[in-house]
């Protein structure tokens, strides 16, 4: 026990007014495991803050099959230290249609290997190491920084704030664990039968949903371990159920979530019990060679190799039926009826990077209906029911999406997420216009009506078809500012021709009018058709230009 443990454990004890010594120790036991997983939640948030950018572009380009997906899982899980942090960021990504969800299931498989690498950190770092006053020094020196500086230094100050926290966590759960050896031993425990290993799987079940921490759980069984006070055997077994425990966080989570996040949580489910029944048939056999052969009677050693060694046999076994699984999965759990993409998940929120994808996602499959549907009434006046039903239903998903944005943090000193967000509010707001237009069916009929009209209508429908099948493609967007340049020329030539022959036109000033209405509603839509397509190109880029992303696309003009 180091020095700054037995001090802790000191003022607590005068703090607790010199009650009875069982009650001071755990008294400190249960600030140590605050003090964890408070340390834990700090330094996980400031991680993500710092390298967001980073691994989001990892999980995009290194996740072409299953197996490149777990080990990319695997190292931004470490990198992060938190497996919901990175299984957030794989359904941003999903949702944004960036990733297949059988690739974001090899995420969710490595995600489970990475968090072991807590439970390394603890043992090796916490344990053996004993860090003692450097950890006190590193919180000085952190909170310093924290009051100085701002931006990337504040968040990297934040997260040794929160590395310190959790071994002084670490250093108190110590103390309190060694006031009771020789009073709480493995005989207190269920034994080591089959019956005895189930009811310890329950109890780490059981614990990890209570402090819903499976990294906090490992490392209170790492200290009881050390202490004696339970056995390398018993300790296996509650980690195998805290283990399984940790994917209650999810199911909670996904209860009412978007398909993605349900199925998600099914996978996650799903991997753990069968990892945790292979590790469980396994620990008989395993347990002896681990600790006597491989970890020389060393039960921390042996209980993290434990952890890793079944986590890693897991995912091998359930890797190579990825796919199959998700397709599963898929006829499971199906999506929501209807045309419209489902509103992003607002357990999203928590990562700025995840839920701008998704409301990208959402928002660009919006655009991608809504441009096929109108493409169809353009060529088609048999489409316009078609084109009525959709429109009540994208006008309440662009105000949902809307208000969705509105809850999302960004984070402070970055300016990727904040320009990715002005874009996306500007693309928002061109489909509402958008939306409204479509909705004005006179207009829509009389360029049908119209010979003189129906040309430019036509190209706009083949420009909004290609538009359709690539919504935030740059060549889209200029393929779109074309069409419009043809559509505007056209326009202003029948314009100028329908007022200088306005007093012999048939039907007098409405038809007129009527005319001159249909052509600004074909300009218009144009117009916000391309917009729509720049500015999803620009919310599709990480880290887009500030001007880029408050800039409006550059107008074709037609010669005169």
């Amino acid at each position: 026990m180091g020095r700054r443990g037995l001090a802790a454990r000191r003022v607590l004890c005068e703090a607790g007014g010199h009650g009875g010594t069982m009650g001071d120790d755990l008294l400190t036991l249960l600030g140590g495991i605050g003090l964890f997983l408070f340390g834990m939640q700090t330094m996980t948030a400031a991680l993500r803050d710092l390298s967001s950018h980073r691994v989001r572009g990892l999980l995009a380009r290194f996740t072409a099959t299953p197996l490149s997906g777990s080990l990319t899982g695997m190292a931004t899980t470490a990198m992060i230290q938190s497996s919901s942090a990175t299984i957030i960021i794989a359904i941003g990504f999903v949702g944004a249609g960036l990733l297949s969800f059988s690739q974001a299931l090899g995420i969710v498989f490595g995600a489970n290997v990475g968090t072991t690498v807590t439970g390394w950190m603890v043992m090796l770092l916490g344990l053996k190491l004993e860090l003692g006053r450097g950890a006190l020094v590193l919180l000085f020196a952190a909170s310093l920084l924290r009051l100085i500086f701002r931006g990337r230094v504040a968040r990297l100050a934040l997260a040794l704030t929160g590395f310190s926290l959790v071994f002084l966590g670490l250093d108190l759960m110590q103390s309190g664990a060694a006031g009771f050896q020789g009073i709480v031993t493995p005989a207190a425990f269920p034994p080591d039968s089959l019956a005895g290993r189930l009811q310890l799987l329950l109890v780490g079940v059981a614990v990890v949903v209570v402090i819903q921490s499976s990294s906090a759980g490992v490392a209170m069984a790492l200290v009881l371990l050390q202490a004696g006070s339970i056995s390398f055997a018993q300790a296996a077994a509650v980690v195998i159920g805290m283990d399984i425990g940790t994917t209650a966080t999810g199911v909670i989570a996904a209860m009412g979530g978007s398909s993605a996040m349900r199925r998600t949580a099914a996978a996650h489910v799903a991997c753990n019990l069968v990892t945790g029944l292979i590790a469980f048939a396994a620990l008989g056999a395993v347990a002896p060679v681990l600790l006597d052969r491989i970890a020389g009677g060393d039960g921390p050693v042996a209980l993290v190799l434990f952890h890793t060694l079944f986590n890693v046999v897991g995912v091998a076994v359930i890797l190579p039926f990825t796919r199959p699984f998700a397709a599963l999965l898929g006829r499971l759990i199906p999506e929501r009826g209807g045309k419209l993409p489902e509103l992003p998940d607002s357990r999203l929120l928590s990562d700025a990077g995840a839920a701008i994808d998704a409301a990208r996602g959402c928002a660009q499959g919006i655009a991608t209906t809504l441009f096929a549907a109108l493409g169809r009434r353009l060529r088609d006046a048999g489409k316009a029911d078609e084109l009525a039903a959709l429109l009540p239903a994208a006008s309440v998903a662009l105000e949902e999406l809307e208000s969705y944005l509105a809850q999302l943090p960004l984070p402070e000193g970055s300016a990727d997420p904040l320009n990715r967000y002005s874009a996306l509010l500007h693309q928002l707001d061109h489909l509402q216009r958008l939306t409204q237009r479509a909705g004005q069916s006179a207009r829509i009929a009389a360029l049908a009506a119209d010979p003189r009209l129906r040309r430019p209508a036509l190209v706009l429908a083949l420009a909004l078809d290609r538009a359709a099948t690539a919504p935030s493609d740059a060549a889209t967007a200029a393929r779109l500012l074309r069409s419009r340049a043809l559509i505007g020329g056209r326009t202003a030539r029948l314009r100028r021709a329908a007022l200088l022959r306005n007093r012999a036109a048939s039907g007098g000033p409405t038809a007129l009018f009527d005319l001159t209405d249909a052509l600004r509603w074909l300009d218009r839509s144009a117009e916000h058709a391309a917009r729509i397509v720049h500015y999803g190109t620009v919310a599709a880029k990480e880290a887009p230009a500030r001007a880029e992303a408050a800039r409006e696309p550059t107008p074709l003009v037609w010669p005169p």
